[in-house]
Order: C-alpha cells, then structure tokens, then sequence
C-alpha cells in the first residue's frame, strides 16, 4: 500500500491545494476527501510522481467532513463519473457525515439535471450519482481489497479518523481534529500515521512534537498552515505529488 498526496494544506492556503490523499493497492485507488480542483490535483501529482492517478481509477472517495476544503471536489467528480464514465462513485462515510451531505451540501448543484435543450428538468437524488457506503465505528467494511475503520474525532462538525488496511499494512489518517490522546492510541497501531496540525480546533504541532520519537518516526504532517514551519519540523511533513509507502 502507498499513499499520494495531492494536497496538503488548509482551507486557507495559497501555497497548496488543501488536504486530499490518495490510497494504492494492487489495481485499487481510493481517495480520502475531495477537495476542488480534484482532477487538476490529480493531474500534478501525477505528473511529480510517476503514478497512475487518473480520475478514471478512483474506485471510491471516503469523505471524512462536509468542510468545503474537504468535500468541495464531490459535484465535479460525481458529475464526471456520471457523464463521462456513465457509473457511479462509490462513496463511504460515516452516518452523521451522509446525514448533511445533500440537502447541506450537493443538492444546490445537482437537484436538477435538463436532459436537452427544451426539455422539462430531471429531479436527482444523491443516490442518482453516488453509490453510498456507511463507515461504521464498530467494525470495519470492506472497500475492495481495503478494510476500512472509522472513529469520531473533535472538530466544529461531524469528522472521523481512519485507519485503513491492506496487504498486510495500515494507514492511520487522524482527519480534522482537536488533540485527543486516545485519537493518538487509536492512529499508533498504525504502521503510518497522517496527522494534521493547525490552529483553532486542530491540533497544535507542539502537542505532535512531545510525542515519543518512535510514533514521530512513523508519523507524517499534513493540513499544516502556510506560515509553517516545515525545516524545523520534528515530525516530517507530507509533500504533494510525492510516494510514499506504508
């Protein structure tokens, strides 16, 4: 299993594209969250390593939160799959997640769809364009050859952390989230952590820095703050466009 991160930075950044990383195994690609402008994101970071991330792959996206540096991507993909690729997109996510995610989110852009010029328009549903999967926080579900595992984490609207397995190893993706030292014990079985640092209600970097140096070793930065400081950081911070194995 490797990751590709296509962006790293927050939802104010003018230096990055914001958080979104992309998953490989075997043939599968799955992306964690769906920022705008996904398929240019894809595009670059496909361009900086070599791999193979074309929008065509992705065999599902797993949306953590509704926040727009997150999820802002999901109309554009789901229109693409839906035109282009005539399926489609696998979708997983916790409930608390779904329960906002047309109505507070989509339904503005893709309620209604005109089939041609003079026609009466089409009334869509979610369903119409994305074949939904719950994240449960008491097992875990299958996503092609992934196992997926979810748990809450605090943040100003309903957020998981994950930690996702395959051939053997698992990634642990911390998410958007306040510091939690037993969000920490979940992510350390992990054999790579993803953890975000930034200001509010996120994790400062300093609460990451005093961690034992053999989980900083297998921890990497992300949703980091444009005035961060990246040389001196303890912990390294994840690059775009770069691989990274787990």
């Amino acid at each position: 299993m490797r990751i590709i991160p296509l962006g790293v930075g927050d939802a104010f950044t003018a230096l990055h594209y914001s958080t979104c990383v992309a998953v490989e195994h075997d043939d599968a690609l799955i992306l964690i969250d769906c920022p705008h402008p996904i398929q240019k994101m894809m595009r670059e970071a496909k361009l900086a390593s070599g791999a193979a991330l074309d929008p065509a792959r992705v065999s599902a996206v797993i949306l953590t939160h509704l926040h727009a540096d997150h999820s802002s991507g999901l109309e554009g993909l789901g229109y693409w799959m839906f035109f282009v690729q005539q399926r489609k997109l696998p979708l997983y996510l916790h409930a608390d997640v779904l329960a906002d995610l047309w109505h507070g989110h989509l339904a503005a852009g893709m309620t209604h769809l005109l089939p041609a010029v003079g026609a009466e328009p089409i009334e869509m549903s979610l369903e119409s364009y994305f074949d939904v999967h719950l994240l449960r926080e008491d097992a875990a579900v299958p996503l092609g050859p992934f196992s997926i595992e979810c748990r809450r984490t605090i943040h100003h609207v309903p957020t998981t952390a994950l930690r996702i397995a395959a051939g053997g190893r698992t990634l642990g993706h911390s998410a958007d989230t306040a510091f939690e030292p037993a969000l920490i014990d979940w992510l350390a079985e992990a054999d790579l952590v993803v953890h975000e640092t930034n200001y509010g209600i996120h994790t400062p970097y300093e609460k990451l820095a005093a961690l034992p140096a053999t989980l900083r070793a297998r921890m990497r930065l992300i949703h980091y703050p444009d005035d961060f400081a990246l040389e001196s950081s303890v912990i390294e911070p994840l690059q775009q466009g770069r691989i990274y194995e787990v």
